[in-house]
This record gives C-alpha cells, sequence and structure tokens, in this order.
C-alpha cells in the first residue's frame, strides 16, 4: 500500500502495562497524533476550522493489535486516506522499525460536522483531495 504521511515514535515507558506491551488504548494516541501532524502538514489546522464552524469528528474506529510494542521500541506510524461521501477514512498502519513488523492495522472513519449539521467540508475535502491526486 503506498501511503500518504509517516510519523516516528519511540514508546516511553509509562505507556506499557503490567505485562510490559503497550497498552492498546495507547495506539489511538499515536494514531490521532499521526492524523493531526499529517492535516496540518497540509494546511488543515482544527482551531481555523472550529472557528469558521467546522468540526472533524472520528465516527468509527476498527483497529487490528498484531505484534505489541515494548517500551523503548521505534516504530512508524504511516497513513493513507481516501474520501467516500462525508466520510474522510483514514488507513493507519503501525510498524517496529527495528523489524520492520506490523504492529497495528487502523481504519479510522471521520466525518465533519458544519456549524453543528453532517456535512462536507470543502476546506477538508480540498487538500485531501491533492493528496490523493498525487498519489495516482
Amino acid at each position: 500500500m503506498q501511503y500518504d504521511f509517516e510519523l516516528e515514535f519511540k514508546v516511553r515507558d509509562y505507556e506499557c502495562d503490567l505485562q510490559g506491551i503497550v497498552n492498546n488504548s495507547v495506539y489511538q494516541n499515536y494514531l490521532e497524533h499521526t492524523r493531526h501532524e499529517f492535516l496540518d502538514s497540509i494546511g488543515l489546522n482544527f482551531s481555523k476550522l472550529f472557528d469558521d464552524g467546522i468540526v472533524a469528528v472520528v465516527a468509527r474506529i476498527d483497529l487490528a493489535y498484531k505484534t505489541p510494542l515494548k517500551s523503548n521500541d521505534k516504530f512508524v506510524v504511516k497513513t493513507r486516506v481516501e474520501l467516500k461521501g462525508v466520510k474522510y477514512i483514514f488507513h493507519q498502519d503501525i510498524y517496529r522499525l527495528s523489524d520492520n513488523k506490523i504492529c497495528l492495522k487502523g481504519i479510522v472513519t471521520t466525518t465533519s460536522l458544519i456549524n453543528g449539521k453532517l456535512g462536507i467540508s470543502e476546506e477538508i475535502i480540498k487538500p485531501l483531495q491533492n493528496i490523493i491526486d498525487q498519489r495516482s
């Protein structure tokens, strides 16, 4: 799969549970931070969107845990975006850098509320479509 954006991380001790592996809920933080950095890199700022009456929200998350990450592991979150009507779908995969092993496969479905109503935001669609067009 060709990705649109990548961001590297290192597991911190406090992200691990008693079993010594990253707690399942922490993976959502990694994915969210990567999405925000990706959107910021293409000129989409959540604060500005909010000021303009546009709120991007998560509608659904599907995560498949493959290989656990442990303290001090370095890893990369790779992201690919697709558009489907009012949905902005982010395919996000996490790979451990030491062996390029897949740790998590995620699909995060988001949408936008415009002045409180579900809608398609041109402010979001245009830069995302540019990324998709560059990939083709």
